[in-house]
């Protein structure tokens, strides 16, 4: 057992035996029926409707704000502020509104769907989105439940796109500055660093929802402090449940743990500069990381090596040819190394985060490995805001990233590996790869399953070859509860950072 895996299994053991220290923090109080209070695994740096930083954030969102479409506890799309779509042709999309209201008051209409479209897709923009809602030709509004959405080119994924949790509508009569939503709870106070409290918007669409009549998120950036708040009822559900504790919550009586495999870890370049702007040196990078140890470090066996695109095996646009297309073969790095011209090595800096320790963790074996192969990387791990603002500026030469695809759709993946896009941590910076760019585009146009499946099949095999990332493993993501917590559930597949949706159906006894 190697140094990492022996101190995390010793935290592993602290936890289950009950020696952590339950600290109380900042508003940890009893329980009180009907009011939930939720272990966050970090405090939002942001938690502006259209921008991505981060899962804490995204739940937060989904408890203030709703898009046009959504997803079941089944994960399977549904309407939420539409209530029925249907295309206009191959380059045009008609939604439906239901009758909804947004948070102070007003009616969802047209209008406000029309204006989110256009802030999103406004120059100065910084949404996450915004190259997509670029692509909108035109947003016609022939009634207020009305809208038609016109596009430069077919895409036939416009109803799954509108479900992600950075494209909420947002009411046009916001005051400056703020943002109203149609989402489940109102937030009332928040505590900079701490905590958010909200209540429930008695003006929700559905009826009867939410259930809940008062929810806290409490910020424990401290894993095993999150664990501990659970285990001594400070806290009533946890996200990010750190491996080394998922036998403990299991074998304890008072909780439950809800776990799903979807979520991923893989690395980032800066491909704007030398040496990662070279494909066989991201490529070198791609065989010198042995999968399966980290697995075993950084999540205890609770996961499996991930040596092609994240594109689950259960997806019928998995493609099996690519199992092993970034598989363990140190001495073809060095190879490729020496390629391109490095056969000394190469030096270069690594950026993770501290806050969350599969990241650290993961940072530390593909440090080991990657020096095994000549590649000499120095970490880089500060707080988690300050790692999402770096990696937006490109201030970074390689990577460390975790989370879930944007879908279960493999248009889902664009994101990660289309370099076209607007800059984020989450992909790699300043590296575009034409070809890719190109299928993407064609995937999301055809609306023929067989088409679609032989374009992914093409650009996956460009994405073998070029590298735009590097997967590293699947892992398995969980959220814990006290028994008393019904009602929640763990979004399958790509979709467990959705789980938030079900805070609307959620209960405390």
């Amino acid at each position: 057992m190697g140094p990492i895996a022996t101190r995390r299994a010793m935290l592993a053991g602290a936890a289950s035996a009950g020696m952590l220290p339950f600290l109380r923090m900042p508003g940890a109080r009893a329980a009180t029926p009907g009011e939930l209070t939720f272990g966050l695994s970090s405090f939002p740096p942001s938690i502006q409707p259209w921008q991505n930083t981060g899962t804490a954030a995204a739940t937060m969102k989904l408890l203030m704000y709703r898009g046009l479409t959504s997803y079941g506890p089944d994960g399977a799309l549904r309407g939420e502020l539409a209530e029925s779509w249907q295309p206009i042709g191959t380059q045009g999309w008609e939604f439906k509104l239901r009758d909804a209201r947004f948070q102070n008051g007003e009616k969802v209409t047209s209008a406000d769907v029309k204006w989110t479209i256009e802030q999103i897709a406004a120059e100065r923009s910084t949404a996450y989105f915004r190259a997509e809602m670029q692509g909108v030709e035109r947003v016609e509004t022939p009634d207020d439940r009305t809208v038609r959405i016109f596009l430069k080119a077919p895409v036939a994924t416009l109803p799954v796109m509108m479900a992600s949790y950075h494209l909420p509508i947002i009411s046009r009569n916001s005051p400056r500055g703020q943002f109203v939503g149609a989402g489940p709870f109102i937030l009332k106070a928040q505590e900079r660093g701490v905590s958010l409290e909200f209540e429930p918007f008695t003006g929700f669409h559905r009826a009867g929802l939410p259930k809940l009549k008062k929810l806290k998120a409490i910020a424990y950036a401290d894993e095993n402090l999150r664990v501990a708040a659970l285990r001594s009822g400070d806290v009533d559900l946890i996200e990010y449940v750190p491996w080394q504790s998922m036998d403990a919550i299991t074998a304890d009586p008072a909780l439950s743990l809800d776990t799903v495999d979807g979520a991923f870890m893989f690395l980032v370049f800066n491909g704007g500069r030398p040496p990662f702007n070279d494909p066989k040196v991201r490529k070198a990078v791609a065989h010198a990381i042995k999968r399966e140890d980290l697995v075993r470090a950084a999540f205890f066996g609770r996961g499996s090596p991930l040596q092609q695109l994240p594109i689950a095996e259960s997806s019928p646009f998995y493609n099996p040819e690519y199992k092993d297309g970034w598989k363990y073969d140190p001495e073809l790095s060095k190879r490729l190394l020496a390629e391109a011209g490095h056969a000394n090595g190469v030096s270069c800096s690594l950026l993770s985060t501290a806050q969350y320790g599969m990241h650290k963790d993961t940072a530390e074996v593909v440090q080991q490995h990657l020096a095994a192969v000549g590649i000499r990387a120095e970490l880089n791990m500060p707080d988690w805001a300050t790692r999402v603002a770096i990696g937006n500026r490109g201030q970074y030469e390689l990577a460390v990233m975790g989370t879930a695809a944007d879908s279960n759709d493999p248009d889902g993946i664009a994101n990660f590996i289309d370099g076209s896009l607007a800059p984020s941590y989450v992909r790699s910076y300043g590296l575009k790869i034409d070809r890719i760019t190109e299928l993407l585009a064609a995937g999301r146009a055809e609306f023929d399953d067989t088409k679609r499946k032989a374009i992914y099949r093409e650009m996956e095999g460009v994405a073998i070859e070029q590298v735009p990332m590097v997967g590293l493993t699947w892992r398995s993501q969980g959220y814990a509860m006290r028994k008393a917590v019904t009602g929640f559930r763990n979004l399958p597949g790509a979709l467990t950072f959705y789980s938030g949706l079900t805070f609307e159906t959620t209960e405390v006894a």
